[in-house]
């Protein structure tokens, strides 16, 4: 199937500005995937601007050169530096310099300063049915699975090239049919002290994503709203553990009124029936720390914390001094909140480290240490903190994590499943 550009695109497309680079992308990409149109998008999220190497920034300095704006609302994930000014960045030069310059380049495109990695709880929330390119991956599987949007998981400078000419490939996710689920995840077996507390959803959402990949499924046995925290987290987990864009979780997410409605089939292709057993391994598998007696940090908010979260966390804390270091890692639009309220001093007061704009699992923030233990509540950290800060983790709840760091060793209260 060949791509049909409108004779605009085309025109675009020949154009030797940004807008021009910016078209060629899209539609290059297009024929790749095998698109046969372009569709336009109301809006889109950028992942883009977080410093991996001076290519990026010499690429969205090319665009602004170009004469490059977005044309449709378009907010920034986390950069590599926390221009709020909340915690030190170890990042050194010429690193730092070319990290500043990528994400002044994508203020001057026209982007939104959001630096989050939660657009949806600053206010970016497309509507149900609409076609966006976002990128990001716990952002992308939130946009489509609780907004009920339409998105494919848009990487580095395809996302921007979308924002830039407000069109994407009309493939995967965007096309009803693609949204359809062919497995059903049945937690029906598992106890509801686990399913309703906040530890059991980073946990299934870590099973979801290595058990169906980057097939569509349907969650089946959840009984009433767990919360869009709780949705954040088990979205947040799958598309780490694997390649989730889309979950829907029967009676709870829009497109999902109950499983017959939501399978592609009169039959799903396979059921998952989740037991004990399995939430336990996987519960256990967050982990890759050996029974460390003491810990080094806690570090939470992958996806960002929320105003809630945030709520939840004082409430623990209760005023008490930590022996080891929260890093809660947010976006600006919480830390205005936060400062409002004057919340911000008590908790860092505490020993709370607030990181805005960015998180120590994309950044250099943490101590370097070669023995490092991290304790989360975050199915993403726990995924990619090792690898990427070189710290062993302990997954537990948030309040487990509250008490380690008050008391400078592991804490565990067990919800069996």
């Amino acid at each position: 199937m060949s791509l049909a550009l409108s004779p605009q695109e085309q025109a675009i497309v020949a154009g030797q500005d940004g807008a021009g680079m910016a078209m060629r992308i899209v539609a290059e990409s297009a024929r790749l995937l095998g698109a046969p149109r372009l569709i336009p998008i109301a809006s889109a999220h950028i992942d883009g601007a977080l410093y991996h190497g001076d290519s990026g920034t010499l690429f969205a300095e090319r665009l602004v050169e170009g004469g490059a704006k977005v044309a449709v609302r378009s907010t920034l994930n986390v950069g590599a530096l926390d221009l709020m000014g909340c915690s030190r960045i170890r990042l050194e030069e010429p690193q730092r310099g070319m990290a500043r310059r990528m994400m002044e380049a994508y203020r001057k495109l026209g982007c939104e300063q959001s630096w989050t990695c939660a657009p949806y709880q600053a206010g970016h929330r497309p509507a149900l049915g609409s076609n966006v390119a976002w990128g990001e991956s716990n952002a992308v599987v939130f946009c489509n699975s609780v907004l009920g949007a339409r998105t494919n998981r848009y990487g580095d400078f395809l996302d921007i090239a979308c924002a830039i000419t407000a069109r994407a490939p009309d493939y995967g996710l965007h096309r009803p049919e693609n949204r359809r689920a062919r497995l059903v995840f049945d937690v029906s077996g598992l106890s509801p002290s686990f399913l309703a507390s906040e530890i059991a959803w980073p946990v299934l959402g870590s099973l979801y994503g290595r058990e169906v990949g980057n097939a569509i499924g349907v969650v089946k046995g959840v009984t009433g709203h767990p919360g869009e925290d709780a949705l954040k987290a088990f979205g947040a987990a799958a598309a780490s553990s694997g390649a989730v864009g889309l979950f829907h979780i029967a009676g709870v997410t829009p497109e999902a009124p109950d499983v017959a409605t939501i399978l592609a089939g009169p039959e799903p292709e396979a059921v998952i029936r989740v037991t004990h057993d399995m939430a336990a391994k996987a519960r256990a598998g967050l982990s890759t720390a050996a029974a460390p007696k003491t810990i080094d940090a806690v570090a939470i908010g992958s996806p960002h914390l929320s105003h809630d979260e945030f709520d939840s966390l004082e409430r623990l804390i209760a005023g008490r001094r930590l022996t080891v270091p929260i890093y809660a890692c947010t976006g600006r639009h919480a830390l205005a909140l936060l400062e409002k309220d004057g919340r911000r001093k008590r908790l860092e007061a505490s020993g709370v480290v607030i990181v805005a704009d960015t998180c120590v699992v994309v950044t250099p923030i943490m101590p370097e240490l070669s023995s490092g233990v991290l304790m989360t509540n975050s199915g993403k950290f726990a995924h990619y903190a090792p690898g990427n800060t070189g710290y062993a983790v302990l997954y537990a709840s948030l309040a487990d994590c509250v008490e380690s760091a008050v008391l400078g060793n592991p804490v565990f209260t067990d919800i069996a499943a």
